[in-house]
C-alpha cells in the first residue's frame, strides 16, 4: 500500500511528524518523546526506500517484509499520537486531574517498553525473502 503511491501518503504523514518534532523539540520536557519519534521517522523513511529498491529487483522482497514493515509503520503512528498526548498531559500538569497523570505515564510506558520493538522489526524486515523461500516445498 505504501509503495503503491510511491510513498506519497507516508511522506505527507512524515511532514506532519517533522512539523510536530520541530515545534516541540525545543521544549526540554518533550525530549523523551520527540527524540525517539524523530529517530523512528528517519528509520521508516530509510527502510521504505530500501524495500522499494529491493522490490524493483524482486517483488517477493516486499511481501517478505510486509508484516514487519507495517508493524513499524504502526509504531510510527502510535509514537506520534503518544507524543501529542504527552504534550497535552504536560500542559495540564498541576491541574490535579489524575486523567492527565495517567496519560503521561502511559506515554512514558509506550516509549520505554513498546517502541523499542521497532529495532527488531526493522532488522526482520531487512532480512529479505531468502529465509522464507529457501525451504523446499516438500518439507511441508
Amino acid at each position: 500500500k505504501v509503495l503503491g503511491d510511491n510513498g506519497k501518503k507516508l511522506k505527507a504523514f512524515g511532514r506532519q511528524i517533522a512539523a510536530f518534532v520541530e515545534e516541540e523539540g525545543v521544549h526540554e520536557e518533550m525530549q523523551e518523546f520527540v527524540n525517539p519519534l524523530a529517530d523512528l521517522g528517519e528509520k521508516v523513511t530509510k527502510l521504505t526506500t530500501e524495500l522499494g529498491m529491493k522490490g524493483f529487483g524482486n517483488a517477493d522482497e516486499v511481501g517478505a517484509a510486509a508484516v514487519d514493515y507495517l508493524r513499524v509503520c504502526g509504531h510510527l503512528v502510535f509514537a506520534y499520537l503518544f507524543a501529542r498526548m504527552a504534550r497535552v498531559a504536560l500542559n495540564k500538569q498541576g491541574s490535579g486531574d489524575p486523567f492527565y497523570t495517567a496519560k503521561l505515564a502511559t506515554a512514558r510506558f509506550y516509549f520505554a517498553k513498546l517502541l523499542p520493538e521497532t529495532a527488531m522489526l526493522i532488522r526482520s524486515a531487512r532480512s529479505g525473502v531468502k529465509p522464507l523461500m529457501e525451504m523446499d516445498e516438500a518439507l511441508f
